[in-house]
């Protein structure tokens, strides 16, 4: 682990001359290439020092362990006790900086939710989840796009598709993948018995168009008139679009713009979203048969998370974190939980290098 620091700390150095090259100043695509990895290193770098200062002192202290005066023997003991203490937790916030980071954390995402079991009572459900992200994203100043939506008769939504922009939503989102549970009493149940009903989430990574090459004789256009709710011109003109992609069969409808080319620009970003996350999940499971058992493979079958609207509990299962805080939770107060799914899975990537 040391040999490594000691070449980001070689690298930060370079970086940081490059950054003062007019040369490199003068090239806006360079420069920004080399102030993103100044950025990251300026994550690792300065705790690394930190730490190097604190071996020093203990190599001080240990010196003066031989002192002969009993008074100076003991303070210097006292001294590595505490100097120990900080220089493991600062190891361990090492460890945790030099895992691989993901490539796709500082992305925007797509959200998808769609309502499974339990009819209408699933679509208000999934309704409340995305009011849930919707409340999260403005509390870190994230922007929302809406890319298409279903509603059912009772205002709930049989699906729902939207672009979250903003400073590392996929790091924060990206574990929120998964089959969502509720258990409460529909608003249509007369005689008060608890339902349970499911919601499917997904977060996809957005993906570029260097990195999901869509060519066009492998997609097929469909236009027609949009159906649902909406202005004057929605459900008159024929905006609706649908875009299948023969080689994986995958569909993507948008039809909440007026404008055909705008909901076909939105239909192609979730399209490329999902080729991209389809491929990564492909790439995952040749790779390591431990990843792909992790939450990050984006299996969305697994039943993450329950929500108790009787008990006002909320149980994520694959941390066996229980909070009694479900008003709060669908309010957007999602940090807690979001905070112990990354800290469990940290300590996953340290255990299991190779699963990385």
């Amino acid at each position: 682990m040391i040999k490594r620091l000691e070449g980001l700390e070689i690298r930060y150095a370079e970086v940081e001359g490059l950054l003062s090259d007019p040369a490199i100043v003068n090239d806006r695509a360079l420069y920004t290439k080399y102030a993103r990895e100044h950025a990251e290193l300026s994550k690792v770098v300065p705790v690394f020092k930190a730490y190097q200062s604190i071996m020093a002192e203990m190599e001080d202290s240990r010196e003066l362990l031989s002192d002969t005066d009993p008074e100076i023997k003991a303070m210097a003991k006292s001294e590595l006790e505490s100097l120990a203490n900080r220089a493991d937790k600062i190891e361990k916030k090492l460890k945790v900086l030099l895992i691989p980071k993901d490539p796709d954390d500082d992305k925007n995402v797509i959200l998808e939710i769609r309502a499974g079991t339990g009819g209408e009572e699933a679509g208000l459900f999934a309704a409340d989840l995305f009011r849930m992200y919707a409340r999260y994203a403005e509390t870190h100043g994230w922007t929302i796009d809406m890319m298409t939506s279903h509603l059912t008769d009772a205002g709930g939504f049989k699906e729902v598709i939207a672009m979250f922009k903003g400073a590392g939503v996929y790091s924060r989102l990206k574990y929120e993948s998964g089959t969502h549970r509720v258990q409460r009493v529909p608003v249509t149940e007369t005689q008060g018995r608890i339902h349970t009903s499911a919601v499917t989430v997904a977060v996809l990574p957005e993906a570029e168009d260097v990195e999901v090459n869509i060519d066009a004789k492998d997609i097929r256009v469909d236009v027609y008139r949009s159906s649902g709710p909406g202005g004057q011109c929605v459900n008159t003109t024929d905006s609706a679009v649908r875009i299948t992609h023969l080689p994986t069969g995958l569909v993507v409808i948008c039809q909440d713009e007026k404008s055909q080319h705008k909901n076909k620009a939105k239909a192609l970003k979730v399209l490329r979203a999902r080729i991209y996350d389809l491929e990564t999940r492909r790439q995952n499971e040749k790779i390591s048969q431990t990843r792909k058992d992790q939450v990050g493979s984006g299996d969305r079958s697994e039943r993450i998370r329950t929500y108790n609207f009787p008990q006002g509990r909320i149980t994520d299962h694959r941390i066996g974190l229980t909070l009694y805080k479900l008003e709060q939770v669908l309010t957007g107060n999602l940090d807690e939980i979001i905070d112990g799914l990354t800290t469990y899975y940290q300590a996953e990537a340290l255990q299991n290098p190779d699963s990385n």
